[in-house]
């Protein structure tokens, strides 16, 4: 797109008692608006990059479609924000849902969790996860999406999300929302046929229990963040086989569900 990421700015600073007048790096936002199908669906306040992984992304996460093949036609209007759908065939319930929210046990289980109501319906605990990641490879992964990330280090004002195998980075994506961020990944490798069950997700922000399900969806057993996650998250994961690693910074981590995905075993390339 020719939309920029991120503009000078004049603004004013303080520091040590005295104001200086300075240019900052500023990310923008773009708003997209999902017309499915002849109808208005959602509207997307984004990063303006890779907005057409971002629309297949979101659709998947909103179980309209469940693979890149059901899409007929997707075209993106930059002069008007649009991105223009449609399916080779129409989900009604899911569209009439995908914003509603709705009370349900956790996978069956007794324990209350709140979904939307597609959630509830398309979310299901991760079978056949294949991935294991030593604690030096976490610190690794850690570390390559940090560097990676650009816009982050010019504007500080991103969320950064990757998906990576034990090696290394596989796609990476940067946005203002950080489900966005996801979406991107998600739309991605829907777009590639990229295998999931052996990819972890390493994440910049707070896991809540939103970016949890959107973990979920896209497929990867283990989430790695340098922040918190929250109480609700935790027990979605520890519903849905989840291995969630949480406040990886300065050579320490907490694993909080699923510790076996974890090796302590030394990765001497990676240190």
């Amino acid at each position: 797109m020719d939309q920029p990421m991120k503009m000078e700015s004049q603004v004013w600073r303080y520091e040590n008692g005295v104001i200086h007048i300075v240019t900052d790096t500023i990310v923008t936002e773009y708003p997209i608006t999902i017309v499915l199908n002849e109808q208005e669906f959602a509207t997307l306040v984004c990063s303006p990059d890779y907005i057409e992984e971002l629309v297949v992304g979101f659709l998947a996460s909103e179980g309209i479609i469940s693979s890149y093949k059901e899409i007929k036609e997707l075209t993106i209007i930059e002069a008007t924000g649009r991105a223009i759908v449609n399916t080779h065939k129409v989900n009604k319930l899911n569209e009439m849902f995908h914003s509603k929210r709705y009370v349900t046990s956790c996978c069956g289980k007794s324990r209350q969790s709140f979904y939307f109501y597609n959630d509830a319906r398309t979310v299901k605990p991760l079978e056949d996860v294949d991935v294991t990641v030593t604690i030096d490879q976490c610190f690794h992964l850690m570390r390559l999406m940090q560097e990676s990330s650009v816009i982050f280090q010019d504007t500080g004002g991103v969320h950064n999300a990757a998906l990576c195998d034990s090696n290394g980075i596989v796609v990476d994506r940067t946005d203002i929302g950080r489900h966005n961020a996801l979406d991107k990944i998600y739309g991605h490798c829907l777009q590639h046929s990229i295998t999931l069950s052996d990819k972890v997700i390493v994440f910049s922000g707070r896991i809540s229990s939103e970016v949890l399900l959107k973990v979920a969806k896209i497929g990867c057993g283990i989430v790695l963040s340098k922040s918190a996650p929250t109480e609700l998250a935790i027990r979605l994961a520890e519903e849905l086989n989840i291995t969630t690693v949480g406040f990886l910074r300065n050579h320490s981590l907490n694993i909080y569900t699923r510790p076996d995905r974890i090796s302590i075993q030394s990765v001497e390339s990676h240190i």
